[in-house]
């Protein structure tokens, strides 16, 4: 363990630089401003009554699989 303690640092911290550089480009590219935002857009579809009355329709059978477990 002790004889690869050197490797296993170098491989830490070109792991860390990675990833912090990753974040960075992130931030500065507005990667996370993005996401937000469709992230709402995805929520507010998901609760438009547009969005349920097309899952009823593509499940007609929603209910009635509910009603089953119920009585089970």
């Amino acid at each position: 363990m002790t004889k690869f303690l050197g490797w296993y640092l170098k491989i830490a911290t070109v792991s860390a630089l990675c990833g912090a550089s990753m974040e960075l480009f992130m931030i500065n590219t507005g990667f996370y401003d993005k996401v937000t935002d469709l992230e709402v857009e995805k929520r507010e579809w998901d609760s438009s009554p547009e969005t349920q009355a097309i899952r009823e329709a593509l499940n007609p059978w929603r209910k009635q699989d509910s009603e089953t477990k119920k009585a089970d």
